[in-house]
């Protein structure tokens, strides 16, 4: 690996282990092995370096649950295939160093490149979460549908890591999600 490489998986580590606000650019270059400079020349600033690094961390998300497709239980668009889907990511938030458990420190980072960064990723998470749930390569989602129902599986999956952050006792399962999503739609049917 290049020193790019080395920053970013250095980044990444430092981001699980102490947060974002907590890093600070010597934390990643003793964990990278690389040097104070290499940050600018590659990424501009550690913000912006963390940043990407967390947009890492939360792409090899999908890898960790075993979403490759075959391996998620139920039709594509089912009630099965939302509690599959929604029990996972309950199961990865009870993990210790929980991506998720990051994710409510970065919601609340107020730097504008950070956030810039943070904001063009959210549409391809909600692409990558409709993929998933609806059974299709991620290619075949329309920017409309990312648009709408992508968004639609963002801000669960937001509410969801903030329940889980706030107090696990009480936050919802894949099967509570499911349920609700059944009330929802047959009183959706009735009107």
């Amino acid at each position: 690996m290049g020193h790019r490489e080395d920053l970013l998986e250095g980044a990444k580590r430092c981001l699980l282990e102490k947060g974002f606000a907590r890093t600070t650019a010597r934390d990643i270059v003793k964990e990278s092995g690389t040097n104070l400079a290499s940050i600018g020349y590659h990424y501009g600033s550690k913000d912006a370096l963390l940043a990407q690094a967390y947009v890492a961390l939360v792409e090899t998300m999908s890898d960790d649950f075993g979403w490759d497709g075959p391996q998620i239980e139920g039709a594509p668009g089912s009630l099965e295939r939302f509690r599959g889907v929604w029990s996972s990511v309950v199961a990865s938030m009870r993990e210790p160093g929980s991506v998720w458990r990051l994710s409510m420190e970065v919601m609340t980072i107020d730097l504008p490149e950070v956030r810039e960064s943070l904001a063009a990723a959210q549409r391809e998470g909600g692409r990558g979460m409709v993929a998933l749930l609806m059974g299709v390569p991620e290619e075949e989602v329309t920017d409309e549908t990312a648009d709408t129902l992508g968004k639609f599986y963002m801000t669960l999956m937001t509410g969801l890591i903030a329940q889980w952050t706030f107090d696990p006792g009480t936050a919802p399962d894949g099967d509570a999600l499911t349920e609700g999503l059944r009330q929802i739609v047959e009183a959706a049917a009735k009107g």
